[in-house]
């Protein structure tokens, strides 16, 4: 039987009697078991993140091996739920007397040299003749040296916790600290509240060494709160709840097929087929998953992945002090079962390339032809729709981001939502639901796939009032409630919704997180001329918008495209606008976000090649001003930097300016997009508006489809310009040698071809005629001094976060991309040459000098020297300008 996949109305057919489906019948039992096993999925899934689990507690015990020896251990959440420690007095003898001058930390939790380790750490330290108990720059509690070593003093403890730190030097009374005590016999004891003072943790240090005294002791309880596991309930109730999910689904199959209509295939007959197009875009993403850039976040993407395994849950370092990445985490659960064969970059990146193929064989065989004749058979709309995907997926998602699952996830939605409404059954419905929330809980941005449910509400109406006409609403709203419910289960399989909602509170109180009135950041940084910005990303997205405003105008002016199937159609432009809305209400306003859109891009630009085809644009002069439109947005796409993210930029083509070649890209297209408008206003003021008759020529073909050449030449461009990146950096490093050479078996990558010097004060030369600590400045120099150099040396910010820009909070949101240990400072003692510069990558002050230009004060400005016209000879044909300074200068040309 034939199905009219394009069609709103459901297919129809008389009913068959039989034993699959008999006239009249109302599947009592089937009914009865698809609301009982609904239901109970329900229940399962709703009480899953109520339901207790195992927490795995870790303690930080030391010290270890019996030793004054100092460990590391950072805390990923920085701070430990408490601390407690113990330290005999005695044990403070190896800080005193002159031999241990150079002694002064008896005990810390960050290392002494650190930047603002005062301010952030524990720090139990001589200072002077006294013994001081400092936390986070405030004073606890003190004693004399003197009075600790006393034989009445026994033991120094500190305790931590969230609402006080307490201080106290047992044995000893304030009068041995002062001798104005308020209290002379109270306890030497100290306690700060009112804030939480718990300090910071990177291990434990000291300046002691031999054997630990009896009695030491660190005790510090890592927070562990999200590293759990479901008890034997939870496992339970998760198992029962999919297994009657899966039973409800299959009782609502049985309704569905209660009208006796044959069961549709499930795959399209040409699904194993192979046409040009499709050996053509496969060559392309094969091609591009070797030499292609990867997207800005996959090192702490896999990093995350191989933590997970050891720290009992997917836990977001990098950004949110280690709270889990649930809700949406479970795409990052399969990267980290992934990486256990292998972390190298071809392997890892393995799914995202076999998602592409997986959703172009869906535009391709599922979406282009569920649009209409006019879709399906015509070539320019394959080619567009091919070249539009492409220019989507290779700039936005070649990495371990979510954006490629979540692009196939949105068209598998949808195509699940047109089959439904296609053969009046509910069971592709509920799949529906369930593929639309998983694409949700990949990642924030899944929240496009809602917009794939929401378009198809009035014809699935239809379809459910049919239904419940016959079977009543329980037996079929118990399926697709259980459908709704189950993917609960996983978002909360070994966590609890207490801990995810304080997790989600955590991460919005952190941030970033934006409103969504501040969607326009995101589209302000696809504007500039960065990798976010690039030619590739702008492109894709401005022509995603040319296509939906095309197919939007075309359908509001005409019903509907010619020759284009109106509901599916409406629909996909539907899913588009509802996504774009839909990603307002993001945290997070980033260019690459807009990967979500490949798969919509791909079919969108469809239905546009078919709405500026000759046969439904008859206005040559339309069509002229449609070309011109293409044109400019190309114009405007150029006008950028070819910018690919950190080690994927080295040696592109015009990564750090605007393409060239004699002229600018930019301008020469503006130019032809000029041109193109000058033939639409003839088209228009002539008589040659109207398309001649008969069929068009092949030429005449290829130039209707604007689209479609912009769209190829664009990933011509991005393939070439990293093809040349390769070459051109050869034998140098390149990801594409990288990949390349993983196929061979060397899967280091940039370790091998990293050179790191082992020691930046070994091989400085001497100075031949001149003492190392004058020979820098021995020259003629003018302005420079060994102090010439601000104590703040942090590099300019390449980025500013959005709010940054304000007058109560100037250091927030600055992003400068500096490493630790390069942001300058002042040291107490002098170097070689008089310089106090802290010198950066350890370089040593006694035997590296250094000069610099900086001066406090008043500074030379630019100043504008003009000389009056009158006191040049009215005969003079030349002009010679002569400066003279005792200090440098710079000048720019005269005018």
């Amino acid at each position: 039987m034939a199905i009219n996949s394009g069609a709103d109305t459901p297919i129809t057919s008389e009913p068959v009697t039989g034993p699959q489906g008999t006239a009249g019948s109302n599947h009592r039992t089937v009914r009865l078991i698809a609301i009982v096993a609904g239901l109970l999925g329900v229940l399962m899934a709703v009480a899953t993140p109520l339901l207790p689990v195992k927490q795995t507690t870790a303690q930080l015990n030391w010290p270890q091996d019996g030793t004054w020896q100092s460990i590391n251990a950072p805390l990923i959440g920085y701070v430990a739920t408490d601390l407690t420690i113990s330290v005999p007095c005695q044990a403070a003898a190896g800080l005193a007397g002159p031999e241990n001058r150079g002694r002064t930390v008896l005990l810390s939790t960050v290392p002494k040299q650190a930047p603002k380790a005062v301010d952030r750490g524990l720090l139990i330290e001589r200072v002077n003749d006294d013994l001081l108990v400092i936390v986070r720059n405030t004073p606890v509690v003190s004693a004399p040296l003197d009075a600790v070593l006393s034989p009445a003093c026994q033991t120094l403890t500190f305790t931590a916790h969230a609402d006080k730190v307490t201080g106290e030097f047992v044995g000893l009374t304030q009068r041995d600290a002062s001798a104005t005590a308020d209290h002379p016999d109270a306890p030497l004891r100290g306690e700060r509240g009112g804030y939480d003072f718990r300090p910071q943790i990177v291990g434990v240090f000291t300046d002691l060494s031999g054997p630990a005294p009896e009695g030491l002791k660190f005790s510090a309880t890592i927070d562990s709160r999200y590293s759990s596991a479901p008890t034997l309930l939870k496992m339970l109730a998760m198992i029962i709840g999919v297994a009657m999910t899966v039973i409800a689904l299959g009782a609502l199959h049985r309704l569905d097929t209660a009208d006796g209509v044959r069961h549709r295939r499930f795959l399209p007959p040409r699904w194993w087929s192979m046409t040009p197009l499709d050996g053509l875009v496969t060559a392309v993403l094969v091609w591009w998953h070797f030499v292609g850039a990867n997207t800005s976040d996959d090192g702490y993407i896999l990093t995350m992945a191989r933590v997970s395994e050891h720290a009992g849950y997917m836990a977001n370092y990098y950004r949110w002090f280690g709270t889990p990445e649930a809700p949406f985490g479970w795409y990052y659960d399969l990267l980290a079962l992934w990486a256990h064969v292998s972390t190298n970059s071809v392997w890892m990146r393995l799914p995202t390339l076999l998602m592409a193929l997986a959703c172009w064989w869906v535009i391709s065989r599922e979406v282009l032809p569920r649009l209409g004749r006019a879709v399906k058979t015509n070539r320019a709309a394959a080619w567009t729709a091919a070249g539009m995907f492409l220019a989507f997926w290779l700039p936005l998602n070649n990495g371990l981001r979510p954006e490629p699952i979540i692009a196939l996830g949105i068209l598998l939605t949808w195509c699940s939502v047109e089959r439904g409404v296609a053969t009046n059954r509910m069971l592709p419905v509920a799949v529906a639901i369930i593929i639309g929330a998983l694409t949700l809980f990949s990642g924030p941005t899944g929240i496009a796939a809602i917009g794939a449910l929401l378009v198809a509400v009035g014809p699935l109406k239809t379809i459910v009032a049919r239904h419940t006409s016959r079977f009543g609403h329980l037996p079929l709203l118990a399926p697709i409630l259980a459908a709704c419910t189950v993917t609960i289960i996983l978002i909360f399989r070994d966590q609890t919704l207490a801990g995810e909602l304080q997790a989600s509170t955590f991460k919005s109180a952190v941030g970033p997180s934006l409103a969504w009135f501040d969607e326009h950041i995101r589209y302000s940084r696809l504007f500039t001329s960065s990798p976010d910005g690039s030619v590739a990303r702008r492109f894709a997205v401005l022509t995603l918008l040319v296509a939906l405003a095309v197919s939007v105008a075309m359908t509001l002016r005409k019903g509907r495209i010619p020759g284009t199937a109106a509901g599916p159609s409406r629909r996909i432009i539907g899913i588009t606008i509802i996504s774009f809305l839909a990603m307002m209400f993001t945290p997070t306003k980033w260019t690459h976000h807009f990967g979500v859109f490949a798969g919509l891009a791909g079919s969108l630009g469809a239905l546009a090649a078919v709405a500026v085809t000759a046969a439904a644009m008859k206005s040559r002069r339309n069509r002229s001003m449609f070309a011109a439109l293409v044109l400019f947005v190309m114009a405007l796409s150029f006008a950028t930097v070819n910018g690919w993210w950190y080690v994927s930029n080295f040696g592109v083509p015009w990564s750090n300016s605007f393409p060239e070649w004699h002229f600018g890209f930019t301008t020469m297209l503006l130019g032809l997009s000029v041109l193109a408008l000058l033939l639409a206003a003839w088209f228009h003021f002539t008589d040659r508006d109207r398309s001649p008759d008969g069929p068009p020529r092949r030429w005449q073909r290829i130039a209707q489809s604007p689209l479609a050449i912009a769209a190829w030449l664009l990933v011509t461009f991005e393939v070439v310009s990293l093809t040349l990146a390769m070459t051109a950096q050869y034998p140098a490093w390149s990801v594409g040698r990288s990949n390349l050479e993983a196929l061979t078996g060397k899967t280091c990558g940039l370790a091998n071809d990293v050179m790191v010097e082992e020691n930046a004060n070994a091989g400085i030369l001497s100075p031949i005629s001149e003492p190392p600590g004058q020979a820098l400045g021995a020259v003629t120099s003018q302005g420079f001094g060994p102090n010439g150099i601000p104590s703040d040396v942090s590099a300019d910010p390449v980025m500013e976060q959005p709010g940054a820009g304000n007058f109560a909070d100037t250091d927030s949101g600055t992003v400068t991309g500096s490493e630790v240990g390069t942001e300058g400072g002042t040291t107490a003692a002098a170097g070689i040459n008089g310089s106090r510069a802290r010198l950066p990558y350890g370089l040593d002050p006694a035997t590296t000098p250094v000069l610099g230009s900086w001066r406090a004060g008043t500074q030379q400005a630019w100043r504008n020297l003009r000389a009056p016209m009158a006191a040049i000879p009215r005969e003079a044909t030349q002009i010679r300008l002569v400066a003279s300074t005792t200090t440098w200068r710079r000048s720019t040309g005269s005018r």
